[in-house]
């Protein structure tokens, strides 16, 4: 910082003091044009307007167009890789869908022949089980009534020797005599019809 001494002061009256910083300044110390307006340094200016817009240029040109160009080429084959990729996994979900679909049909239509084979193995199997349940039972019903015809004419017989037995017995407590065996069957055969 400069400070103005008195004495500097009285050499130079027609430099003033600021007022704020005690520095000398005045009229004379900018009287011009600001440079770059100033025509005298307009070629200078635009020289190097030219040499700075060819360095820029030329660096646009070399390096930074042609590596985004490679970027957005790079990108641009990574995005078709990456939908061809995705294509390809499309299609193989596609046939791998349908595979699954065709062998679910494929294993409904077995499950189907299997039941319908169970089904008719089953209605075979009841079928043969019933031929010979009826069978059993018309073996049992044939044995049946012959043990019953049995039984019936051995109660038949037993009936006759009964009633004959009672026939002689009643003759004799209500009349009191005796008849012989052959007079009672006759009288009984008599009676029933035979």
């Amino acid at each position: 910082m400069f400070v103005v001494t008195p004495a500097y002061a009285e050499s130079n009256p027609t430099e003033g003091t600021h007022s704020e910083t005690g520095a000398v300044g005045g009229d004379a110390h900018g009287g011009g044009v600001f440079p770059p307006f100033n025509p005298e340094y307009f070629a200078s200016q635009l020289l190097w307007l030219a040499i700075t817009f060819g360095v820029f240029y030329l660096l646009m040109a070399r390096v930074i167009v042609p590596r985004i160009g490679g970027i957005l080429e790079h990108r641009r084959d990574r995005i078709a890789q990456d939908l061809d990729e995705a294509n390809r996994l499309k299609e193989e979900s596609d046939n791998a869908i349908a595979a699954y679909e065709q062998e679910l049909a494929e294993a409904r239509k077995k499950a189907a022949a299997i039941a319908e084979t169970a089904r008719e193995k089953a209605k075979i199997a009841a079928n043969a089980e019933r031929a010979a349940n009826e069978a059993e039972i018309a073996t049992k019903m044939v044995d049946a009534e012959k043990s019953i015809s049995a039984i019936k004419a051995k109660a038949l017989a037993d009936v006759d020797a009964i009633a004959e037995t009672t026939a002689t017995d009643v003759v004799k407590h209500l009349l009191g005599g005796s008849v012989t065996k052959a007079e009672v069957a006759s009288a009984i055969r008599a009676a029933s019809g035979k």
